[in-house]
């Protein structure tokens, strides 16, 4: 083989991967149905002290009412 002919067929699979490349790259771009990666995680959500106590005292009267109406 001549140089020239060594040097058509480098090109010519260099074309090639560059094509191959060009498609991987672009099936990695492309959107998915649904919900997109990263999005499901929600911040974690905190209660006030005054908030729980406002629970607090009202299962305290629920567990009163429950247990003065089985009496």
């Amino acid at each position: 083989m001549t140089t020239p002919e060594i040097l058509s067929l480098i090109d010519a699979e260099i074309a090639t991967l560059q094509q191959a490349r060009a498609l991987l790259t672009e099936a990695e771009t492309k959107k998915r149905p649904g919900r997109p990666i990263g999005t499901g995680k929600k911040k974690k959500r905190k209660m006030s002290a005054e908030g729980r106590a406002r629970i607090v005292a009202a299962v305290k009267a629920r567990w009163a009412a429950q247990k003065k109406a089985a009496k």
